[in-house]
């Protein structure tokens, strides 16, 4: 029989500190919509990702709600769109300030006043860019990104099963406000997982009433580490 001896408690804390810092522990951060996120959110995916040890954040999209330009019903009674961007602006910084770094896909909404602009025929020049809007310098924004082959996107096409199973890629993804789950789909030489992470909103804000009938929102965040883990982060309410 090979003896195996075990690791003492300072050696496998100087295993641990280097795959901490070496491999990829991504915070996922689901859609918050400011300024309709839910308040406590912002603290409990500080937690997440001071408990998990993890060094990199993917915002998974829907950062901004623009629920006064909504392609939806929109609130008579709301705010206007000034009111709402300047308080989305002021609840984004403390985002900011606690993940100063990080990519974000564009999801949707973020993307709501671009597509009008675009159907109104406006060149892009006449445009600013998501960082200079929202005051996000250091977060780089696009439509996806991958890392240890596990890719990252909004999801407006279906479901995380649906999309890892379409492209045989782990996927990771948020928009769907009700679902948060992994599953794995494993076969004879492969195997992949599709992640929905949850999100961060107030269900019960009016910019929200459009999912009044829903189903409950599932509010968490996601921790994907090197590619290998993926796990959901619920939030107690």
């Amino acid at each position: 029989m090979q003896y195996r001896p075990r690791l003492s408690e300072d050696e496998y804390s100087l295993i641990l500190n280097h795959r901490e810092k070496t491999e990829k522990r991504i915070l996922v951060i689901g859609d918050i919509h400011a300024p309709f996120q839910l308040k406590e959110y912002l603290q409990f995916c500080k937690d997440a990702y001071a408990k998990y040890g993890c060094n990199q954040v993917v915002f998974i999209g829907d950062i901004i709600d623009n629920h006064y330009s909504s392609f939806h019903v929109t609130d008579p009674d709301g705010l206007g769109g000034g009111d709402e961007l300047d308080k989305a602006i002021a609840s984004i910084q403390e985002w900011v300030e606690a993940f100063p770094v990080a990519d974000v896909c564009v999801g949707n909404h973020d993307r709501i006043i671009m597509r009008k602009a675009f159907d109104s025929q406006i060149p892009k020049r006449w445009i600013k860019d998501y960082n200079e809007v929202l005051g996000t310098p250091q977060w780089t924004w696009g439509e996806r990104f991958v890392y240890d082959d596990v890719q990252y996107i909004h999801g407006e096409g279906g479901t995380a099963r649906t999309k890892a199973k379409n492209d045989m890629m782990s996927s990771v993804q948020g928009h769907i406000h009700t679902q948060a789950y992994v599953e794995w789909m494993v076969g004879r030489k492969f195997k992949v997982f599709g992640m929905q992470v949850g999100c961060g909103i107030d269900g019960t804000s009016y910019g929200l009433s459009y999912a009044k009938n829903f189903k409950k929102q599932a509010i968490g965040c996601g921790v994907v580490i090197g590619g290998h883990t993926a796990t959901n982060i619920m939030m107690e309410l």
